[in-house]
């Protein structure tokens, strides 16, 4: 099975670029690839910044792959790498939230579900103005987020504007999403790929020690405890009939395709009862 990340390295900076085509569904695979390439790097004193990007620069990460309660085995092998009070679909973000280097979305495209969450989770984050989008889609899917999104949310903008990103379920545009705080800022996208570049590389190039010691006045909060009211009340929703009858309907009519995609809310409401 081919990989689904593109990793290289440049003057500290290294590069990790989702490709899973279609649409960059975060699937198990994806998910175990990313927590081998972050665990290795946490050791890595040569590697300043890591910044995450897309091979399709309409689709950073559709979601969840609404298929991966299939893969048990992968799973619980994800489960048992996770720290304790994160959930298999906490680890990912909780791994880019805690690594050493500073950690550096570029989002060109869409990204929604846990893909939104990777964003929310690393310490910067940049967005086309004219083509990104950011959406908690779960609602939709009578579910609520599970990968830390509920948390994420609530500490970088407040509980407002958290409520309705999660309840609307919509597709926030790129200049919203930096008013929200959601992400740094929205930057044209004809000069998204040099604006991220020369930030990237400015921050690799910093006296020693410096990211070092910003990072560790400047530490992520513990958010443990609603990591678990947010696994639970999941969980409390997953099993339901409903929402197993809409994600299996929702397949159906095209979710996880380029075409469905590119209207994943109007496609869920579609299917809602």
């Amino acid at each position: 099975m081919p990989s689904t990340l593109q990793v290289s390295s440049d003057n500290g900076v290294v590069r990790i670029v989702l490709d899973s085509p279609p649409v960059n569904a975060l699937g198990a695979q994806m998910m175990i690839e990313l927590h081998t390439v972050l665990t290795g790097l946490r050791e890595d004193p040569q590697a300043k910044v890591i910044v995450f990007s897309s091979a399709n620069r309409e689709f950073f990460s559709a979601h969840v792959d609404m298929g991966i309660g299939e893969q048990m085995d992968v799973l619980q092998w994800l489960a048992a790498q996770a720290p304790e009070g994160v959930s298999v679909f906490q680890v990912v973000g909780e791994l880019i939230r805690n690594q050493p280097q500073v950690t550096i979305v570029k989002l060109a495209g869409k990204a929604r579900g846990g893909g939104a969450e990777v964003v929310a989770a690393a310490d910067l984050a940049f967005a086309a103005l004219e083509t990104a989008g950011l959406g908690q889609i779960e609602s939709l899917m009578g579910i609520v987020p599970a990968g830390g999104g509920t948390q994420y949310l609530r500490q970088r903008m407040g509980r407002n504007r958290a409520l309705e990103i999660v309840l609307t379920g919509e597709l926030f545009d790129a200049k919203t999403a930096a008013e929200y705080g959601w992400i740094n800022r929205a930057v044209p996208a004809v000069d998204l790929d040099a604006f991220v570049d020369r930030v990237a590389r400015n921050i690799a190039a910093l006296p020693e020690g410096v990211i070092a010691g910003v990072k560790q006045t400047l530490p992520p909060e513990d958010l443990t405890p609603g990591f678990a009211l947010e696994q639970k009340s999941w969980a409390a929703l997953i099993g339901r009939p409903e929402v197993q009858r809409m994600m299996a309907e929702a397949l159906a009519k095209g979710a996880q395709t380029v075409e469905g995609e590119r209207d994943l809310e109007g496609l869920m409401r579609s299917v809602t009862p």
